[in-house]
């Protein structure tokens, strides 16, 4: 008996509160006042990102307001260095692991979030640390990421001997940014092919002068420390500022391709390089030559105006040389996505 007359009472109260809320003055003028905010804010919204600085015949946004993608996305970062110390030659070719997410992207009138899931690292298969920024305006552009990695291993040939570095024998911590302006900025995006923010409708490109930065540093393990306690405490640490220019184009064939390549090489005008052994610092060697390139290259394919398809690869490098020594870096990114507009 008890037990009916509680589903009783939470039956009345139920009913109250169904009827108040469809039928109380106050609560349908509350979500009224609620619904015009709303809607408010999608004009507001609206009116910021239909208006562009683009010429509409090249480059227009868009249909609908909402922009889902579903991404993979995989990263990696490797080092190769060859030369001659103390008459003997070196070769040496180490890498990252490969870093692979998969991501869920939103976009409403142009403000975007997104959510990105490591497989490998929930499994503890992957430790490293990496976070990726990209800006795509109409006329200024950012790409930067950051990497702190223990899993920088491989091979290091020193005259006749062999030796191998494994995940977890250094430390390595690297940070690229680079921004760039863009002089065609009416006719030529860098959003329709990365962000898919704007369509290209027109083939155009456009010369581009940038700034690029990169620093970091690569230091012996604790963990190398204790299984080779004889082994030398090396540090090295690197800072490159560089100042350079270069072009991008987009393809645009039958009205759903979109091609793009573009490539900005930056050339040194400041760096900081310091080695230290065991505490001891040593003098780095005068670079003769010093640069760093960024390349992009995307396609994309729209199936309809609703449908969408495409990849990207970004990708950094530098290129050092002392006449002793020369180094090259090289950190991509590369990603798959698919699309839809609501």
């Amino acid at each position: 008996m008890v037990k009916w007359q509680s589903f009783r009472v939470v039956g009345v109260l139920l009913f109250y509160l169904f009827t108040f809320s469809l039928f109380n003055p106050l609560a349908l003028s509350a979500k009224g006042r609620f619904h015009q905010k709303l809607l408010r804010l999608d004009s507001l919204l609206a009116v910021r990102y239909l208006k562009t600085s683009y010429d509409t015949n090249y480059v227009t946004r868009p249909e609908g307001r909402l922009t889902l993608k579903l991404r993979a996305n995989q990263t990696g970062n490797s080092i190769h260095a060859k030369g001659t110390v103390n008459d003997l030659s070196f070769k040496s070719n180490l890498s990252t692991s490969h870093k692979t997410t998969i991501s869920i992207a939103a976009a409403y009138r142009g403000i975007a979030l997104s959510y990105s899931v490591n497989p490998a690292k929930w499994a503890g298969f992957y430790n490293d640390f990496e976070l990726n920024i990209e800006y795509y305006g109409s006329r200024f552009c950012i790409d930067a990421n950051y990497q702190r990695s223990s899993s920088l291993s491989g091979d290091i040939r020193y005259g006749d001997d062999l030796l191998r570095m494994e995940k977890n024998d250094a430390n390595m911590k690297v940070f690229n940014i680079t921004g760039y302006y863009i002089f065609n900025h009416r006719h030529y995006s860098v959003s329709s092919a990365f962000t898919q923010n704007y369509i290209q409708r027109r083939s155009a490109g456009s010369w581009m002068a940038g700034l690029s930065f990169q620093g970091g540093n690569i230091k012996s393990s604790d963990d190398l420390k204790e299984r080779k306690p004889d082994m030398k405490d090396v540090r090295i640490s690197i800072g490159h500022i560089g100042i350079g220019g270069g072009y991008g184009y987009n393809l645009v064939l039958g009205k759903k391709w979109l091609f793009h390549l573009s490539a900005l090489p930056t050339f040194v005008v400041y760096n900081r390089n310091k080695i230290t052994v065991n505490g001891e610092r040593r003098k780095a060697g005068h670079m003769r030559f010093n640069m760093l390139f960024n390349e992009r290259a995307a396609v994309v394919f729209n199936f309809s105006p609703r449908y969408f398809t495409g990849a990207s690869l970004v990708m950094n490098n530098s290129l050092f040389d002392d006449k002793s020594v020369v180094v090259n870096q090289n950190k991509w990114t590369a990603r798959a996505f698919f699309g839809l507009r609501l």
